[in-house]
């Protein structure tokens, strides 16, 4: 993947911070830096919900650096910062279940942590801060497509802690002047997301579910639907926010995915298609905390920040699928 830029600057004498870059959507948006030969991306991790494996691959790079630590420690976040050009923050506690669970870690991790990473940066001097917000910010909101402007009231933890990640941002923006962009991602899914874990996301479960010939779980009749955007699309939503030179665009949140939506039946069905199974999915009671249904409005990204999603969810189920399968161990 990244073989084709979303960026028109000169990295080479640029330096990142990608927190929480062992994770999922973070290694994603480390090959990309690295392979559009970035002069440094730094790492910061605690391993707690990412996996070193993720990065291995970077190991022989002089570009890249690995810095263990927590995003709760100030004094962390501090030593990661320094030195650093741009940051994007994808640190976070996720799944609305634990926070329903363990509000107390999700807070630690998604306010104390943000709040955190805000600070270290704006005494770095950073050049521009980009962190990841969530879809579940619109909460109990039934209007479809969702607009940046029309939130709800939040439905679980998790949840609340993206809507203060926001909240947080705007004030720093506005009192101490920092370039601040939020990412609001709908179903982040794609290569090196993990099935492991109480609280993996849906379609590598399903993958995984598929190859081992067991049943997977749905929540509810199946029918409620989302936004499900592949990661190259949020990486590409990531630079542009990066470099993004309209100054307009700074301040504000966005809304990263299709603009598509599909039922949870679809998308088992489809996979289970793609992968030449038979194998049915069992349906169980709705999962606490969820929204019905999901589907966003990307203009606001396009105009001001020239997010344009290259990969729809057909193509991009097929590429994780195929990434599952020569990764299977």
């Amino acid at each position: 993947m990244y073989t084709t830029p979303y960026h028109t600057n000169d990295l080479s004498k640029l330096s990142f911070l990608v927190t929480g870059g062992a994770g999922f959507v973070g290694c994603n948006i480390v090959e990309y830096l690295l392979k559009q030969g970035a002069k440094k991306v730094r790492v910061l991790d605690n391993l707690s919900q990412g996996y070193i494996e993720n990065l291995e691959e970077f190991n022989g790079n002089p570009a890249f650096e690995f810095m263990e630590g927590d995003i709760t420690n100030l004094d962390d976040c501090r030593n990661a910062c320094d030195g650093i050009d741009y940051v994007t923050h994808q640190a976070a506690l996720g799944s609305v279940p634990r926070s329903i669970k363990t509000p107390e870690k999700t807070n630690a991790a998604n306010v104390d942590g943000f709040l955190n990473m805000l600070i270290a940066a704006r005494d770095a001097n950073v050049k521009r801060f980009v962190y990841a917000s969530s879809s579940s910010v619109y909460g109990d909101s039934p209007a479809l497509p969702k607009l940046e402007q029309n939130t709800g009231k939040p439905l679980s933890p998790y949840a609340v802690s993206k809507y203060v990640n926001e909240l947080y941002a705007d004030v720093f923006h506005k009192c101490y002047g920092m370039e601040v962009i939020g990412l609001r991602y709908f179903n982040i899914f794609g290569p090196k997301q993990s099935p492991k874990g109480a609280y993996a996301a849906v379609i590598p479960l399903f993958i995984q579910g598929i190859f081992d010939n067991e049943a997977p779980y749905i929540n509810g009749d199946g029918e409620q639907t989302r936004d499900f955007t592949f990661v190259e699309n949020a990486v590409q939503a990531n630079i542009r926010a990066m470099f993004a030179t309209n100054p307009n665009a700074v301040g504000q949140v966005y809304n990263i995915a299709v603009g598509d939506r599909i039922t949870i039946n679809f998308l088992f069905d489809e996979l289970a298609s793609l992968a030449g199974s038979t194998l049915k999915a069992n349906h169980r009671d709705d999962r606490e905390g969820d929204i019905r249904d999901s589907l966003a409005d990307i203009s606001k990204a396009r105009e001001l920040m020239g997010y344009n999603p290259q990969i729809k969810v057909g193509e991009g189920l097929k590429k994780t699928l195929d990434w599952f399968k020569s990764n299977k161990k």
